[in-house]
């Protein structure tokens, strides 16, 4: 089914859930937006880069949806890898209620981007969003993973985790979907799979969470509240989604085994 996937198209990976991506296999770090469409309603995630834009937009048109409809741009940090479009979406959007969502200390620095975009604080909003058919997001704080207002988006009716920078990857040989191997539950993770030879996915989410968050608390943490939920698929905004339980429990595992984090790692003398 991976390998028949064309990345040139919107790809729906659940019931009104589509990747708006792009593959550049040139590059080790993939980002990917996502489109949630559901009734007359539409929300765009972490809508991407301002060079992204064009790509977005487009396979935004493809699903067929009118970008009027689209009501909401959900955030879950303030890099520019994510927030870097906003200005474009307002102008093409131009529509009055078309609004920001994302933490307060997310807010503080997504003014920056130029939008005169109404922004709206999860926190204020009781850390949920309903759809008018009654679909219901849920956001879940994980401060410092990477950004103190970083938080992640649930969406009840699918299970689907948008997870942000957690469980995001590192690597060239990208597809949309991880597909693990039994082994990688307790190998010796490594640059190449010792059973086919490629690229080992695992060693890339290590690599990824190793630079970009901030501590081993922090993501523990998040991975702490990712437990207590009935996900089905994760879908980070960095590497490829996990579509099944098995590779989350693995990938879960294998983070949590994970020493030097962040500043943990730092060794720098000070004098």
């Amino acid at each position: 089914m991976i390998n028949k996937l064309n990345y040139r198209d919107p790809i729906e990976i659940d019931q009104g859930i589509f990747w708006i991506g792009f593959t550049d296999r040139d590059f080790s770090l993939h980002c990917n937006p996502y489109l949630i469409i559901e009734g007359d309603e539409a929300i765009v995630l972490d809508g991407g880069s301002r060079n992204d834009f064009s790509t977005v937009m487009l396979k935004i048109l493809q699903t067929g949806l009118n970008p009027q409809s689209i009501t909401k741009l959900i955030y879950h940090h303030y890099d520019p890898d994510l927030c870097g479009s906003i200005p474009d979406f307002e102008e093409l959007i131009d529509n009055n209620s078309l609004t920001i969502l994302s933490h307060s200390q997310n807010n503080v620095f997504i003014k920056y981007y130029g939008s005169g975009l109404k922004r709206e604080c999860v926190e204020v909003m009781n850390f949920e969003w309903t759809f008018k058919t009654g679909r219901k997001l849920k956001f879940i704080r994980t401060p410092y993973s990477h950004s103190p207002g970083s938080f992640m988006t649930f969406d009840e009716l699918t299970g689907t985790l948008f997870s942000s920078d957690i469980f995001g990857s590192y690597g060239k040989h990208w597809e949309l979907y991880y597909d693990l191997i039994d082994d990688c539950s307790n190998c010796k993770i490594q640059e190449r799979c010792p059973k086919d030879g490629k690229e080992c996915p695992l060693d890339g989410i290590v690599n990824f969470h190793k630079n970009i968050m901030t501590s081993k608390r922090a993501l523990d943490y998040a991975l702490d509240k990712i437990e207590y939920l009935d996900i089905k698929r994760i879908a980070p905004q960095h590497g490829s989604i996990i579509n099944k339980e098995k590779d989350i429990k693995t990938i879960i595992k294998r983070l949590r085994e994970i020493k030097d984090i962040g500043i943990d790692a730092f060794d720098e003398v000070i004098k």
